[in-house]
């Protein structure tokens, strides 16, 4: 197995120059050497072929020796030195100090078809930044991460990526809830990837310690390598720094939004200064539809990152990196203008991608009314947020008086669609009918480009909960089912059709269907 090194991270930067995988406070130092746990009885469960032409491979690669024992953690590629970076952060508000990689070791960085790629394993024991923590991960989280960064990638929402899903063979102790009932459960490894897992807490980390020197030669790194375009360093540069950054956050929680995807966790450490979604723990996507709803059981009571927060949360996260980057700027007249874009841009983005949503292409003043009627609307009674936007496509203007059964089959409880529930939807679907009226695509047309922007398919997590199952009796078959299907998520693919349904009442209250925890 032949890959094209290009490491740069723990080449160009601080390292920490005590070399013992010890757990510790790591000052001056980006990032620590520390050599993957061996496993004790790894197997492949499935490999991403995409992936393996990212990064060079051939698919008889994955069936190698070395590529068994290269991403299972067994052995270090030649000439390597695998590390976990530091950085800091803020979780739920409040301040955390340093976190670091405390589950996660990057191998190396490849180049290949001038791209770039840092590979690392989630899973493969402890670093100095594990805290209390044993460094490992578990199946269940594993099959969860690797089937959605890739599921994201084919929405088209920024994202790390996945290479490979490995067993570990080790029994690792989770408490699944937090309840005081910890269990055995099996051990798993994931190969991540992503052209950088820089965070904002790496800023983060060398602000609060006022270790200056280090955020420059930080910031530095990151603008050659990732923002080229941005120019030498210079004021100017960080401040355009920070708006990029600014506006690829923004981005992605606008696709969060478009297809009701929730992070569940959105801390400072898990804020990609690329604008990447990373570190998927208890995410989930909207069922019904939900402005205040998480998927986090350590968020249950709070609900700071529920969906309809995600917006400010991000502004929230991006007013502590201008903090961060603050020193090398020292003006706060443009840190504040750019913030106060990403209000008036989100406004306007947002907007936007509802009218895509809804097969608009004018833009009319009315727009945002018909919007906000519309949320009124599916807020009355549990509407599946991702059927009703599929199903809303196959509407054909000048039917008002049949919209309701257009879209009838995204009700949960179609038995409660009262009187008064009833009218408020006529009224909408004349409105909307109305404002399609000033529209001049056809039906087809439209029902084409709402097709291209709602799926038909996405990782609802009482499907993911049955690959946990079957994958806990060494079945993998719906891993395999839900990879393919989830790399076409706006195609018909009429052969998963029966995944085209609302969440079974049996998943309602189940544990991993509904809410999860941080327990990885």
């Amino acid at each position: 197995m032949q890959l094209n090194i290009s490491d740069t991270f723990n080449k160009e930067l601080p390292a920490d120059p005590v070399m013992e995988n010890t757990r510790r406070k790591v000052f001056e130092a980006t990032h620590s050497y520390v050599t993957p746990q061996i496993p004790l009885d790894p197997k492949i469960v499935h490999v991403s072929k995409d992936m393996l032409n990212d990064i060079g491979l051939d698919e008889k690669s994955m069936t190698s020796e070395d590529f068994f024992n290269i991403f299972s953690g067994k052995k270090v590629y030649p000439q390597t030195k695998p590390y976990a970076m530091a950085y800091a952060g803020h979780q739920f508000g409040n301040w955390a100090g340093q976190l670091g990689d405390g589950r996660a070791i990057n191998l190396f960085e490849v180049s290949h078809n001038k791209k770039r790629w840092a590979l690392q394993l989630k899973g493969a024991g402890a670093t100095p930044y594990s805290r209390q923590g044993d460094g490992l991960a578990v199946l269940r989280s594993s099959i969860r991460e690797y089937l959605c960064s890739e599921a994201m990638h084919h929405l088209g929402v920024p994202t790390t990526r996945a290479l490979s899903l490995m067993l570990s063979g080790n029994k690792v102790l989770r408490d699944i809830l937090y309840d005081g009932n910890a269990n055995y459960e099996k051990g798993a490894i994931v190969t991540r990837l992503a052209p950088s897992f820089i965070r904002f807490g790496n800023f983060e980390l060398f602000a609060a310690r006022k270790e200056l020197k280090n955020l420059k030669v930080l910031t530095d790194y990151t603008i050659k390598h990732f923002y080229p375009e941005l120019g030498k360093p210079s004021k100017a540069t960080y401040i355009a720094f920070f708006k990029t950054v600014s506006e690829r956050t923004l981005k992605m929680i606008v696709d969060w939004q478009r297809v009701g995807f929730v992070h569940g966790v959105m801390n400072t450490d898990n804020m990609s200064i690329l604008g990447l979604t990373i570190d998927y723990g208890p995410y989930g996507w909207l069922e019904g539809f939900d402005f205040g709803w998480t998927p986090n059981t350590t968020d249950a009571q709070n609900k700071r990152y529920r969906y309809g927060n995600q917006p400010n949360i991000g502004l929230w996260n991006l007013y502590q990196l201008a903090n961060a980057l603050y020193p090398l700027i020292e003006d706060t007249t443009p840190l504040e203008d750019i913030l106060n874009t990403y209000k008036t841009n989100f406004d306007i983005e947002s907007l936007q991608m509802m009218r895509s949503k809804l097969g608009l292409e004018l833009k009319e003043n009315s727009d945002k009314q018909l919007i906000s009627d519309l949320e009124d609307c599916l807020l009355l009674l549990e509407t599946d947020m991702t059927i009703f936007f599929r199903l809303l496509s196959n509407y054909k203007k000048g039917n008002s008086e049949k919209g309701i059964e257009c879209i009838k089959d995204a009700f949960y409880k179609p038995e409660e669609f009262s009187e008064v529930i009833q009218e408020k939807w006529k009224g909408w679907f004349s409105a909307y009918d109305s404002r399609l009226g000033k529209e001049t695509i056809l039906d087809e047309e439209r029902l084409q480009k709402m097709n291209a922007v709602n799926p038909k398919y996405v990782l609802r997590n009482y499907m993911a909960q049955l690959a946990i199952d079957k994958a806990d009796e060494e079945d993998y078959s719906l891993i395999e089912t839900f990879f393919n299907m989830l790399q076409n998520p706006y195609k018909e693919q009429p052969e998963y059709q029966h995944w085209f349904a609302k969440r079974p009442d049996w998943a309602r209250h189940k544990v991993g269907c509904s809410m999860l925890s941080c327990s990885s």
